[in-house]
């Protein structure tokens, strides 16, 4: 069977179609700009050439029309037809404590859905929007829904309780529920299995570093504690997101800057973290290498105060685990910053890490970077949501 994955933003559209038997990616792409000028689908299918169609898309039901087109297509297509395609894999952002594993949509499922957009206003309506698209373009296709909060739904209440008045929690489910939930499990998973161990014998911390970056404890094969919270601001510095800061900064840049609080919270999201810190150079790593290597103290330092942040936690993780087993990099700086990772390991020194530098400077591959002797294990384990989507949504059938 194949499954089609798909991930809707509110302007944009991510897919892969990949074999349930061989797991292997048959094709993806992007569609981008739906709904605004300049509409593009870049079709990439498995073994042939790159297909860019520009078109007018007026909303996500012509976008996913489009990707069905390409999918089918005569000469850049990869299946004869639709029926070739069994199941639609979804991912939502939110399932607040609704959810706590994949489920088959209905419309008591999409209700859910729409309801918990108030938690993520940004994602939820545009993944509900992505599903109805697909049930409207795939009749009689199972939809899946794939939650980036379920897999943290685990964590005890000690770990996800703020300390603020419980009646928020209470009215508003003012929590912590984390994301990358996927990624953490997928990785958590695939680590033990490389090491040729059953995840519920191990302590596995996992860095999801990308240009949003987050941290899980996985304790027993379930995760115990994680940096994001109520949003994914919280935790730690990323790309343009601030990470944990004192509340009581968002008065204060408020009042000195004129702004307001949906204001701040836009400087906190998209002008902070990396990009903020390093002056403007930029949100990409690779970008902040080159500037460091140029002499420049802004990026040096915002790169210094990332990595030295992703360290604390790691350590608090030992707190929440019991001790550490395993520490995974993953995403797009955790698989292919070998500057990020071995500051990183620097500082655990004091915990017994130990690494092989020439391994550790291995980008993108699946490696165990310790030495025999170090007494936490450090791997670089490249993520795949799309395939753990993939396989969460063949599970549900």
């Amino acid at each position: 069977m194949k499954v089609l994955v798909i991930n809707c933003g509110s302007s944009s559209l991510k897919y892969q179609l990949i074999d349930s038997e061989s797991e292997e990616v048959l094709a993806k792409g992007l569609v981008e700009r739906i709904g605004i000028p300049g509409s593009v689908l870049t079709h990439r299918p498995e073994g042939k050439d790159k297909v860019v169609i520009e078109t007018p898309m007026e909303d996500h039901n012509i976008a996913v029309k489009l990707v069905i087109d390409a999918l089918v297509d005569k000469d850049h297509g990869v299946i004869a037809d639709l029926s070739e395609i069994g199941a639609v894999g979804h991912r939502v952002v939110h399932g607040g404590e609704k959810f706590n594993k994949a489920v088959l949509i209905n419309d008591a499922v999409k209700k859910d859905i729409e309801e918990l957009s108030a938690l993520a206003p940004l994602h939820n309506p545009a993944n509900l929007i992505g599903i109805n698209a697909c049930e409207k373009n795939m009749p009689g296709v199972p939809q899946a829904a794939i939650f980036d909060t379920a897999f943290h739904q685990t964590m005890p209440k000690k770990a996800y309780m703020y300390g603020i008045p419980y009646e928020y929690y209470e009215k508003y489910k003012v929590r912590r529920y984390g994301f990358h939930g996927t990624s953490h499990d997928y990785v958590s998973a695939r680590a033990a299995e490389i090491l040729g161990k059953d995840r519920k014998d191990l302590k596995i911390v996992v860095c999801h570093l990308g240009n949003g970056a987050s941290i899980s404890a996985v304790k027993n094969g379930e995760c115990v504690d994680t940096s994001m919270g109520l949003t994914p601001l919280e935790g730690l510095i990323m790309g343009t997101r601030s990470g944990d800061l004192d509340p009581a900064i968002l008065d204060y840049i408020g009042e000195k800057e004129n702004l307001s609080a949906k204001e701040v919270n836009t400087v906190l999201n998209k002008k902070s973290g990396i990009l903020g810190l390093s002056g403007g150079v930029s949100s990409d790593f690779r970008d902040i290498d080159a500037a460091i290597a140029e002499g420049n103290e802004k990026a040096k330092t915002a790169l210094d105060t990332y990595c030295y942040r992703v360290a604390k936690y790691i350590a608090s993780y030992a707190v929440a685990l019991g001790g550490i087993d395993v520490i995974a990099f993953t995403a797009g700086v955790g698989e292919n910053n070998y500057v990020v990772r071995k500051q990183v390991s620097d500082y655990l020194a004091f915990l017994g890490v130990k690494t092989d530098d020439e391994k550790l400077k291995i980008r993108g591959e699946e490696i165990v970077a310790s030495t025999p002797d170090s007494k936490i294990t450090i791997m670089i384990v490249p993520t795949n949501e799309e395939l753990a989507i993939a396989r969460q949504t063949l599970a549900l059938l």
